[in-house]
Order: structure tokens, then C-alpha cells, then sequence
């Protein structure tokens, strides 16, 4: 079968076009796979999940019976110790987990006014 001589520039065109829309729209249109759409909204769900349970944790450091005592071994810990330090208290151990969670344990030691006590 042959095909008519003008219709192979408009084929061209075509395929040229939807390569080039392609690579613009994922380039700076803000395109994203199923996958990248995932991580991105997983990690915004971590930080709104971290950001809500830093008042968790600073209540539990306020009530704490002991929290005179952990705040000096905070104070104390050198500055890239001091998130071990506040996982160490209990602090950061999310309410029904196991272990404590290490962005938690940063949030916290921001909202901690160490200087203050």
C-alpha cells in the first residue's frame, strides 16, 4: 500500500511534536510519574506527621518525673549526640511504637528550650 506524499511530513510532525511535548512537560511542566508522586507524597505526610506529634513530645517532656536529670544529659551530649539523647529519654517514641523515631527525636530537640532550663 502506498501512502499519499503529503501525508508522511504530517506524520513527522506528529511523533516530532509529541516527543518534544513530552520532554517539555516533564522537563518544566511539572509532570511527574506515578512514582515520584508517591515519594513526594509520602514525605509530605512524614513531615505533617512529625510536625503534629512535637507537641506529643514536648508534653512528655514537661510532665516527665525525671526531666531535670535528662535535660543535663542533653545539655551535656555534644551538639550531633543530642538527637540520640532525646531518643534515649523516651521522648520521641511515637504513641503504640517500639522504638523511637529519629526525626521526631530532631523536631523535639528544636522545640526543647534547652537554654531556657
Amino acid at each position: 500500500m502506498t501512502y499519499p506524499e503529503w501525508l508522511r511530513p504530517g506524520v513527522y510532525g506528529a511523533l516530532i511534536g509529541a516527543v518534544s511535548i513530552t520532554i517539555a512537560g516533564f522537563s518544566w511542566g511539572g509532570w511527574v510519574t506515578s512514582g515520584q508522586a508517591d515519594a513526594m507524597a509520602s514525605s509530605r505526610s512524614q513531615d505533617e506527621l512529625i510536625a503534629a506529634l512535637v507537641p506529643v513530645c514536648i508534653n512528655l517532656a514537661r510532665t516527665d518525673s525525671d526531666r531535670a536529670a535528662k535535660l543535663v544529659t542533653i545539655q551535656e551530649a555534644t551538639t550531633y549526640k543530642r538527637r540520640d539523647a532525646v531518643m534515649a529519654t523516651g521522648w520521641a517514641t511515637v504513641p503504640g511504637s517500639d522504638q523511637p523515631n529519629r526525626d521526631l527525636a530532631q523536631a523535639c530537640l528544636a522545640g526543647l528550650d534547652l537554654d531556657a532550663s
